[in-house]
């Protein structure tokens, strides 16, 4: 059964939860960054952030040089810096918009440890879709999501964040 718009979650309620669920993991914030993946990834971090009332500076990734379709696709037209604070012997805690493959997650950890050695690194995901093709898992996970083989979930935002329903033709999916 195909899922609909209107079945979608509300993105800041998953946010709440997800600050919640947070705050049982993590005994103290003194030593944890926030780092988020652009560009969904860092307006659920931003959001999270706030919510955490996190003293450490908000990280932002990017990780197009480091994907590993990057040789078949090219430089993306819209590559972000990544603004990293110092996360040498920190905890991390990596936000994204949704883990589907782990690809995106491999790649950002691979970026992360270009910048230092994390104590730990946490994943956080708005959205858990499935579909693994490596071991990533996250540690909070707003919700689990079924798609259809030709439906893709897209964040809007950032003010206010909105999850829309994508149906790819033949090409996109094939």
């Amino acid at each position: 059964m195909s899922l609909t718009d209107s079945q979608l979650p509300n993105p800041n309620e998953l946010i709440n939860n997800m600050s919640l669920d947070l705050q049982s993991q993590i005994k103290s914030f003194d030593d944890v960054v926030m780092v988020g993946i652009h560009t969904g990834g860092a307006w659920v971090a931003k959001s999270l952030h706030a919510s955490l009332n996190l003293d450490s500076q908000l990280g932002l990734l990017d990780i197009s040089f480091y994907r590993d379709d990057f040789t078949q696709n090219g430089l993306h037209p819209q590559v972000k810096s990544s603004e990293l604070p110092e996360i040498e012997g920190k905890t991390i805690i990596l936000v994204d918009d949704a883990i589907m493959s782990g690809r995106t997650i491999r790649a950002a950890m691979n970026e992360l440890f270009d910048y230092g050695r994390p104590k730990q690194i946490l994943l956080a995901s708005l959205l858990d879709l499935g579909q693994r093709e490596l071991p990533i898992e996250a540690n909070v996970i707003g919700q689990c999501l079924q798609l259809e083989n030709n439906q893709r979930i897209k964040l809007s935002g950032p003010e206010p964040l909105t999850l829309s329903l994508v149906t790819l033709n033949e090409q996109e999916h094939a």
